[in-house]
């Protein structure tokens, strides 16, 4: 199986054949609009022809080729015109492998060896990072996220909690005491319930890694490229010292980068080791230059912003007609169902998310276990409409 998470999906798992702009299609023809996107890379929806024709033309030249090749710069140029704090890029393969060459990179430039994350957060499902995922775990020992983990790696991690300012103050003024090289943030916390910084949370963690010699990670593999072009840099005006992408830029395709300051990618010329067969294959790179201009345009994110505007209302207004049904978190194109006074996770979420996720799936909406929910460019209204009309019809029913 491709994933543990998607073979749980419930009520079962989804079998596409096909996937068209904003709908799959599922083995016996039956069509879904869907809110999965893929989890999250399809901003500009399934199978958009901007991407398919560069992909195409790249697939007849030249797939795994083991040298290096124009669009290993074409593409970097396009994503580093896009991020304020882009000066040099690494590609990688996905979000989990990006991650932990960006810890290297910290690792090597302060000589210390300890990351500060937050709880709840999602970096991938390494050893390293799968660890600290329940809101309790803040300023705790790391608890490992699953089974048939190491256990000697938690000690590398030390947890604090999201927009607490004064804890990651007291933390951060301990960074030469505690070994402290990294603080490795999702900005508006994607896996963890849609959060979004609250004001002065990501300057002052600028501010206290610039005074204690701490590299400032932004693990931007679900924002970025969805929130804003410029990712979390733009949207909040912060630059950290390097930020991990992946998902959006490629758009359907396997790739991710680091991106950020010279004096720490450059490292990896002297000495950082950053391999992988396929980092930088010319199709996926095909696929990234492609998705990369055409997200140059603003009306891409004017759109996304019209149309998860309208879900939010549309949908969340049917969803809230009753109370105690729960609403909808949202940052821009990324939306999260909360349930009235309960958590929400990775892996699920409380509330009536499992009734609508069933139900909705049998009125052909394709949703999320965890209650995520995925806009792009290809959803319209009628798509939105219809998804409200069926969520109400359900909700009576239910």
């Amino acid at each position: 199986m491709g994933s543990g998470l998607r073979a749980a999906m419930r009520p079962h798992p989804l079998f596409v054949r096909e996937a068209r702009g904003a709908h799959v299609w599922d083995l016996d023809g039956d069509r879904y609009v869907d809110y999965v996107m893929a989890w999250g890379p399809l901003v500009l929806g399934h199978s958009d022809p901007r991407i398919l024709s560069a992909v195409s033309a790249t697939a007849t030249k030249m797939q795994v080729v083991g040298t290096g090749h124009a669009l290993e710069y074409l593409a970097a140029e396009a994503v580093l015109e896009a991020v304020p704090h882009g000066e040099r890029l690494l590609w990688s393969n996905t979000g989990t492998e990006a991650v932990q060459v960006a810890l290297r990179l910290a690792r090597a430039a302060t000589g210390r060896r300890r990351v500060l994350k937050f709880a709840k957060s999602y970096h991938g499902w390494h050893d390293t990072v799968y660890a600290g995922m329940s809101e309790n775990d803040g300023d705790q020992p790391a608890a490992p996220g699953g089974s048939g983990q190491s256990p000697s790696v938690l000690d590398d991690l030390v947890v604090a909690r999201f927009n607490d300012v004064q804890l990651a103050r007291r933390i951060l003024n301990e960074s030469v005491e505690r070994d402290i090289a990294a603080v490795l943030i999702d900005p508006v916390m994607s896996n963890a319930g849609v959060e979004a910084p609250a004001p002065e949370f990501l300057s002052t963690l600028r501010t206290l890694c610039d005074r204690h010699g701490v590299v400032l990670i932004f693990d931007e593999v679900i924002a970025g490229f969805r929130i804003a072009r410029g990712g979390a840099a733009e949207k909040y005006g912060v630059l950290p010292d390097l930020s991990v992408f992946g998902k959006a830029m490629a758009g359907g395709f396997t790739q991710s980068a680091v991106v950020g300051r010279a004096e720490l990618i450059d490292q990896v010329t002297a000495g950082v080791v950053h391999a992988g067969t396929f980092n930088a294959n010319p199709i996926a790179l095909a696929a990234v230059e492609a998705t990369m201009r055409a997200l140059a345009d603003p009306a891409v994110y004017e759109t996304l912003e019209e149309i998860s505007a309208e879900f939010d209302t549309v949908v969340g207004g049917a969803l809230g007609s009753v109370p105690g049904r729960g609403s909808f978190n949202r940052v821009g194109s990324l939306l999260q169902y909360v349930p009235p006074g309960a958590a929400t996770g990775l892996h699920g979420t409380g509330g009536l998310w499992t009734t609508i996720l069933e139900g909705m799936l049998h009125h052909g909406f394709l949703f999320m276990p965890s209650g995520k929910v995925f806009l792009s460019t290809a959803h319209t209204t009628s798509d939105i409409q219809a998804t409200a009309d069926a969520l109400e019809k359900l909700l009576r029913q239910s």
